[in-house]
């Protein structure tokens, strides 16, 4: 690793060491998963929120190696992961961690499901990555420098799609674990879907901000998502020209939707959503529990 100790590192830096993690975190994941197979075994899988929110023995082992990196290389830095990595910064910067954002993928060998690492200093993205672990591919962003797309030793940059009218646009979503809030999101859907060219759902959150980054789809939005599914891909798909909205980061799962859209078609977008109650919180309950 070539992670520094700098306390205040320029975005750039931040990108870079993000990139790394995920990487390394990547790696680990596919060994994993390979020894699995081959043992027959089969992966260890627990439940979190409810009885169809799974998590695995390589979420963890990935999260565990980032922040083992992290701690080591950045001591100071604060921690938020999925699977538990919680310590305050003293420093400003705050390292947001999916260790697999689409588990329920995983498990079942599709192949989308990626490590996410978002990078925040004094509450404000300004940094990340994402590795799609099945594809190879990298998206990365740095504040003020663009988003990136690296896979086999190529790297491009990426551009939301020209995209102009909702009619013609392709949409991303996904949804709760909670039946309560599917049933709400299934309203919402039947409103926007004749109005859209159609609808995808890929089953990660950081994946389908990252689509929207490099126009595979037109637009993204979904609620009861937590700040590791979209940190690092919410900053990837604004450096790509999307116009993206998201709660603060330290924000409740659910209080808000994420939304991103190509410029052209971000604010009729933004209306078909609005007239069919896609802004308003799905929260009146205590449960906040998001798909990935």
């Amino acid at each position: 690793m070539t992670l520094s100790a700098h306390n205040a590192p320029e975005p750039q830096h931040l990108r870079d060491t993000a990139i790394e993690l995920v990487t390394e975190a990547a790696a680990l994941i596919t060994r994993k998963r390979a020894e699995a197979d081959t043992a027959g075994s089969g992966l260890k899988t627990e439940t979190k929120s409810s009885e169809v929110d799974p998590v695995t023995e390589v979420d963890k082992a990935a999260e565990e190696l980032i922040t083992r990196r992290l701690k080591a290389h950045r001591p100071g830095d604060g921690l938020v992961g999925e699977e538990g990595a919680n310590s305050a910064s003293s420093t400003g910067v705050e390292w947001i961690i999916d260790p697999i954002d689409g588990t329920v993928n995983f498990i079942y060998g599709i192949p989308s499901y990626a490590v996410s690492v978002g990078v925040a200093v004094d509450g404000e993205l300004v940094a990340g990555a994402v590795r799609n672990v099945a594809t190879g591919e990298t998206y990365s962003a740095a504040r003020g420098f663009g988003a990136w797309l690296e896979v086999s030793g190529r790297t491009t940059e990426l551009r939301a799609s020209a995209a102009d009218t909702p009619a013609h646009a392709l949409i991303a979503t996904g949804f709760s674990y909670s039946s309560a809030w599917r049933a709400r999101q299934a309203t919402i859907l039947s409103t926007v879907l004749p109005q859209v060219r159609d609808i995808r759902r890929a089953g990660s959150a950081a994946l389908d901000l990252c689509a929207v980054a490099a126009g595979r789809v037109d637009a993204y939005y979904e609620h009861g998502t937590h700040p590791w599914d979209w940190a690092a891909g919410a900053l990837i798909a604004r450096e790509a020209g999307a116009l993206v909205q998201h709660p603060p980061i330290g924000a409740r799962a659910g209080s808000d939707v994420v939304f991103a859209a190509a410029p052209g078609v971000a604010e009729p977008l933004r209306d078909i959503l609005g007239a069919a109650g896609a802004f308003n919180s799905l929260d009146d309950s205590d449960e906040h529990t998001y798909t990935g």
